[in-house]
């Protein structure tokens, strides 16, 4: 019997490992989440500078020390976006059929409307913190330039080119540019319609030179 115990215990060792890693990496993410959408509603509930580090832990029932754990300042606590990884995974999810514009459009699309009322309530009132408030602006130039990048990436991905491209970077500007109007008028209109708004102003950029230009192959 122990013989078998311990055959047992070797064979299912490795899977048992991996589910308590999955398992601590969930609670981790659990925590995480927790922090941060207690932070936002204390932040709207008594503005931003009057929130302090220790009233946030106590909302979450956590310790100061493992608010810093999780995020590496206050102004982390807004600037940092868990679905940031999602809209390049969404992209790249698209028809190679599609054109880098309409690729985006879905992505956006298929990102946005995964999220419940809660979550985009939430985002939206990031957004309204980012650009009222002074610190979480300059914290937040840093998302900014991650942002350009990774647009020119994806782009250049589905186009065949470099991401030093010239027509991908304008076109991974402008798209930015859209995404970075339609953020502030959100923060302050939110009835708006962003997933409609976006992709009716992406649209615009669809057909034309820059989009024509990256239709192309680099060989053509």
């Amino acid at each position: 019997m122990t013989n078998l115990a311990e055959h047992n215990h070797e064979q299912s060792g490795a899977p048992t490992g991996r589910r308590s890693t999955g398992l601590r990496e969930r609670k981790k993410a659990k925590t995480r989440a927790a922090i941060q959408e207690h932070a936002l509603r204390l932040f709207a509930a008594q503005g931003y500078e009057a929130t302090t580090i220790e009233q946030i832990a106590d909302a979450a029932e956590v310790s100061p020390s493992t608010v810093f754990r999780y995020f590496a300042s206050k102004e982390d606590l807004v600037v940092s976006d868990e679905y940031d990884p999602l809209f390049p995974q969404a992209f790249r999810a698209q028809d190679p059929s599609l054109s880098p514009i309409e690729a985006l459009r879905q992505a956006i699309r298929a990102t946005l409307s995964d999220l419940t009322p809660d979550q985009l309530s939430a985002q939206r009132h990031r957004d309204f913190l980012i650009v009222t408030v002074p610190e979480l602006w300059a914290a937040s130039l840093g998302n900014v330039t991650r942002t350009i990048g990774t647009m020119a990436q994806l782009l250049a991905e589905r186009a065949g080119r470099s991401p030093d491209d010239p027509a991908v970077r304008a076109l991974s500007a402008a798209v930015f540019g859209v995404m970075f109007d339609v953020m502030l008028r959100w923060a302050k209109e939110p009835e708006l319609d962003t997933v409609g708004e976006l992709d009716r102003l992406l649209s615009m950029l669809d057909g034309g030179e820059l989009a024509a230009a990256l239709a192309t192959k680099p060989s053509e």
